[in-house]
């Protein structure tokens, strides 16, 4: 998706003078993370980075979380709620192409969807909240999970005790959004993104000249009926209400022109909003690939795996959220309601765990040709958004502990 809808104005009386005299080193923190980006369960010099930091402002923490996880913890002026932050740390296998002079330096890895954005909002917030401890009560988590674009941090780290010692109450995030315009945030109570579940499959036939058919099982003729089946699963056999996606993303089979091959691989996704789902489309994909693959006489190895849940958002959390939006945000048009996406995100593990809200915050800008697409190679935002995030958090952490305990 590209934007084509200018950014919405912010009025910087709304983010408060210390936060704008920041900026400049928020944009910096994200450009140094920026350039040297790391694969999941790899970003040692993006956590040594953080905790380097995390020290030179005295701030309690705690790292080799998950391997390379980091929890620091924040206390207000007396003892109150706890309310955690997450901010994941992890890049992608993308081969950079912008020509910025802060691009990366790792030839192959690039944060091509935000993530050292988030990094340096997180620290933003951290070094704030360590500097102004009598502007709130109770304690604050910040939590830097890894490999949030695979396999999975956020699992290993609820495992590890991070929601815990204190007990987190609540938890929240923000996902910076190049489909929103700067200036707006997006959010939903209930389902904001969908479950993730991939499957590879193994189709195995009998190979055999191309002028004699009659003499094979064709595995790309199986293959490819396979991969027309599984739309049906959706179309047909899914409550029209609600949504579903099943995506096959890699179909390989053969080698030259005049031989079947005896066999082909797939490979896909499967998105889908209602818990209620889950091992449905599973179900489904076993019982069609089976009967197609029975059909022409081939037989098939499949792999199902679910990675991540849907996203689910706490009613009382998207509340404070959005109400905090609408003391930063100028105008009714840059709060975004309903907003969903069929992407996935492992943020709901700790919301499964402990209630929260997970929510967009608008960052392309179509004056700055800021509009490519999440994991794409040419993926930039407008930094201007890392001061509006930091705003935003501080915000609900000081709505949110002056709140009573439900």
């Amino acid at each position: 998706m590209v934007i084509s809808v200018a950014p919405i104005p912010i009025d910087s009386s709304r983010i408060r003078t210390e936060i704008q005299a920041l900026q400049a080193q928020l944009s910096d923190w994200r450009r140094q993370l920026h350039q040297r980006p790391e694969l999941g369960f790899q970003e040692h010099l993006t956590a040594e980075f953080i905790q380097q930091q995390l020290q030179n402002w005295g701030i309690e923490h705690q790292t080799g979380i998950a391997k390379t996880g980091i929890v620091a913890i924040l206390s207000g002026h007396a003892p109150g709620r706890v309310l955690a932050i997450r901010a994941d740390i992890d890049a992608l296998p993308i081969q950079e192409q912008n020509s910025v002079p802060y691009r990366s330096q790792h030839p192959g890895r690039m944060h091509a969807c935000g993530h050292d954005g988030h990094t340096a909002i997180a620290l933003g917030t951290a070094y704030y909240l360590s500097r102004h401890p009598e502007q709130f009560t109770g304690q604050v988590k910040i939590i830097f999970q890894p490999a949030e674009e695979g396999p999975g941090g956020a699992e290993p780290m609820i495992a590890a005790g991070v929601l815990h010692q204190p007990d987190v109450e609540a938890i929240i995030g923000l996902h910076l959004w190049n489909n929103l315009p700067l200036g707006t945030v997006g959010l939903r109570e209930g389902a904001l993104m969908a479950a993730v579940e991939v499957f590879e499959l193994t189709v195995q036939g009998k190979g055999g000249h191309g002028a004699m058919p009659h003499q094979t099982v064709d595995s790309i003729l199986v293959g490819s009926q396979i991969v027309t089946a599984l739309q049906a699963i959706v179309a047909r056999q899914l409550d029209p209400l609600q949504a579903g996606v099943v995506t096959v993303g890699k179909f390989q089979a053969g080698h030259t022109h005049n031989v079947i091959a005896d066999s082909a691989s797939l490979s896909g996704t499967v998105r889908y909003f209602d818990p209620a789902l889950a091992g449905f489309f599973q179900r489904q994909i076993e019982q069609m690939v089976s009967g197609i693959c029975q059909s022409h006489g081939a037989t098939y190895s499949l792999n199902y795996q679910a990675l991540y849940p849907p996203v689910i958002n706490d009613r009382e959390m998207v509340g404070l959220v959005r109400s905090v939006a609408e003391t930063v945000i100028e105008t009714a048009a840059g709060i975004v309601p309903n907003c969903q996406t069929m992407g996935g995100e492992d943020m709901s593990f700790f919301l499964q765990a402990v209630p929260g809200c997970y929510f967009f915050l608008g960052s392309a800008n179509l004056n700055k040709g800021l509009t490519y697409p999440h994991h794409h190679p040419r993926f930039d935002f407008d930094e201007t958004a890392l001061g509006i995030g930091v705003e935003l958090f501080l915000r609900c952490v000081e709505q949110f502990c002056a709140e009573r305990p439900r």
